[in-house]
């Protein structure tokens, strides 16, 4: 059962801005951290991995809800820098949904490469995917 979000005010638009904003730095911030994993999956564990995917999953959750909340307090009669930070804040969301989306989707791809799996690989395994990656 879901609770109905609790609606803030427009007095709240400064609030609600700086927590779109720090969300959207820390979700960069991670996604620039996974960069060095992409050709070296084996420098994270199954349980970072696992992580990775339910926290960035969820958090895709709260993005219609701020979504939401920016589409009201567009229909309320506003002052023009109100609808200028409003614009920027739609702006911001966009980027934090792509930025989310693309950590949520470099975490599965990675799923495969962790420490663990390696590690449960025999050496023939490992020596074939060596081989594999050796371009003539």
């Amino acid at each position: 059962m879901s609770k109905t979000p609790n609606w803030q005010p427009i007095s709240q638009l400064p609030l609600i801005a700086q927590m779109i904003d720090e969300e959207l730095n820390d979700t960069q911030s991670q996604y620039q951290n996974l960069q060095p994993a992409v050709a070296r999956p084996h420098i994270l564990d199954d349980y970072t991995v696992e992580r990775l995917i339910k926290v960035f999953g969820e958090r895709q959750e709260f993005f219609g809800i701020y979504a939401e909340q920016l589409c009201r307090w567009k229909a309320l009669n506003l002052n023009t820098e109100q609808k200028q930070e409003l614009e920027r804040l739609e702006k911001q969301l966009e980027k934090l949904v792509e930025v989310n989306s693309q950590i949520v989707t470099l975490a599965k791809q990675l799923e495969s490469g962790t420490i663990e799996k390696v590690l449960g690989k025999s050496d023939l395994e490992l020596g074939l995917e060596a081989l594999e990656k050796i371009k003539f």
